[in-house]
C-alpha cells in the first residue's frame, strides 16, 4: 500500500516541524516534503509529486494566494487544503482561496505550541480531509489506499421521481466543496423564488458571516447568516452560523398560517459537527413534513443522513449531488445508498430540478400580487 504522499508549505519552523512530526504517526501519510516559502514549493513540486499540498496562506515573497493560483495553472485536480489562521483577515483569504480552487481548508489552532492539543486537533480535522481528498488520486496507483467512501449507486437510480407534493421549504446540508457548490447553486435562484431556504455549511464562527455577504453578491436573493427567531419568509435564505446549531420552529403548529422561525443554540454537536445538518433537517421534517425538500451537496461524512431519513419518514423529498460533481462523496453518497434520494444530480441540475419541485401557487400568488 502506498502511502498519501503530503506536502508542507508554511513559512513558520515550528508548524512545519509539529505537522510533520503529527502526520508521520500516521501510517497512510508520508511527507514528501516541507517548503518554507511558496517559491520554494513551486520549484520542487515535479520532484516531490505529492498527492495533497498542505498551504499557509500568509507567507512572504509569493503568497499562500499567489501559490495556489500557480498551482492551478500546472494541475487542476491536486488537492491543496489552505492551513488560515482564525482571523478575520485568514477567514477572507480563505474563501478567497475557495474560489480560486482550492480543495478544502483546517484553521491553525490558538495553541500550537501545545503538542497533545495540536495533535488532537490534526487527528479530527486535518488528517480526515487529506484521506478523503487524496482519494481520487490513489484511485489510480496500481496498490490504492482502500475506498471507504459509499459506493455510487446504479445509474437507473438517478433518474428523478415525480414529486409527491410541492415544497414549502428547501434545506441545505454540505461541507468539503460546499462554498463553491453553494455559489453555483444560488446563483441560478430567480428573484421571485417562492419558498425559503436555510443551510448548513460546515464551518467556523466568522467564516459563516463572510461565506453570507459573499454569496449575496452572486444571488439574486439576500443571503444572511441566521439569528435567533428570525422569521422565515419566501424568498429569503439563511445560512447556520458557525458553532450553532440552527433548527426552525413553528410557533403554533395548529394554525397552518403561524409563523416559522429560527432557533439557533450551541446544544452537543452531533455527527462531530456544530452546526449540523441533521439538527436542520429533523426539525425542518417535524415542522414541514411530507412539504420539505432536502438537498445533500458535496462533503464529507454522513452528517444529514439522520435528517435525510427524518424528511422521508414524513414523505418529504431528497436530491443529492452525484459522485462525479462533488469534491468529497461523503455526505451525498450515504443518503444515496441508504436509499433516500428522490434524485441523483450533477450539480448544475440541481436547482432546475428544485425549482420543478417547490410550491408553484406560492409563484403564482407572487406574480398575481
Amino acid at each position: 500500500m502506498q502511502p498519501i504522499r503530503v506536502l508542507i508549505v508554511d513559512d513558520a519552523v515550528m508548524v512545519r516541524s509539529r505537522l510533520s512530526k503529527i502526520l508521520a504517526t500516521d501510517p497512510q501519510i508520508e511527507v514528501a516534503g516541507v517548503a518554507s516559502s511558496g517559491r520554494i514549493a513551486l520549484a520542487r513540486l515535479s520532484q516531490l509529486n505529492p498527492d495533497v499540498i498542505i498551504l499557509d496562506i500568509e507567507m512572504p515573497d509569493l503568497d499562500g494566494l499567489q501559490t495556489l493560483a500557480q498551482i492551478r495553472q500546472r494541475d487542476a485536480e491536486l488537492p491543496v487544503i489552505m492551513f488560515s489562521a482564525m482571523t478575520t483577515i485568514g477567514a477572507i483569504a480563505t474563501l478567497d482561496a475557495l474560489s480560486l480552487g482550492a480543495s478544502d481548508y483546517a484553521t491553525k489552532p490558538s495553541q500550537m505550541d501545545n503538542v497533545d492539543h495540536l495533535t488532537e486537533y490534526l487527528q479530527a480535522t486535518l488528517i480526515p480531509k487529506i484521506k478523503a481528498l487524496s482519494q481520487k488520486v490513489t484511485q489510480t496507483r496500481s496498490t490504492p489506499i482502500p475506498d471507504t467512501s459509499p459506493k455510487t449507486i446504479p445509474a437507473a437510480s438517478s433518474s428523478p421521481q415525480l414529486p409527491r407534493s410541492s415544497a414549502e421549504i428547501v434545506a441545505i446540508g454540505v461541507s468539503t466543496g460546499g462554498p463553491n457548490a453553494l455559489t453555483t447553486l444560488l446563483s441560478d435562484l430567480p428573484a421571485d423564488f417562492p419558498v425559503p431556504i436555510v443551510i448548513v455549511q460546515h464551518m467556523p464562527p466568522m467564516f459563516t458571516k463572510l461565506l453570507a455577504e459573499r454569496l449575496s453578491t452572486k444571488c439574486a436573493l439576500p443571503v444572511w447568516e441566521a439569528t435567533l427567531e428570525a422569521e422565515l419568509c419566501p424568498g429569503t435564505v439563511w445560512i447556520a452560523p458557525g458553532d450553532y446549531h440552527l433548527r426552525v420552529k413553528d410557533t403554533n403548529s395548529k394554525d397552518t398560517d403561524s409563523t416559522v422561525q429560527l432557533v439557533i443554540d450551541q446544544s452537543p454537536a452531533q455527527n462531530f459537527c456544530r452546526p449540523s445538518a441533521d439538527v436542520l433537517f429533523e426539525s425542518v421534517a417535524e415542522v414541514y413534513g411530507d412539504r420539505a425538500l432536502g438537498v445533500i451537496l458535496t462533503g464529507m461524512g454522513q452528517d444529514g443522513l439522520r435528517g435525510c431519513q427524518e424528511i422521508r419518514a414524513r414523505n418529504g423529498q431528497i436530491l443529492a449531488q452525484d459522485e462525479a460533481s462533488s469534491v468529497v462523496w461523503g455526505m451525498p453518497g450515504f443518503v444515496v445508498n441508504a436509499g433516500l434520494a428522490d434524485a441523483v444530480l450533477p450539480l448544475d441540475q440541481i436547482m432546475p430540478e428544485i425549482l420543478r419541485r417547490v410550491n408553484r401557487s406560492s409563484t403564482l400568488a407572487r406574480r398575481m400580487g
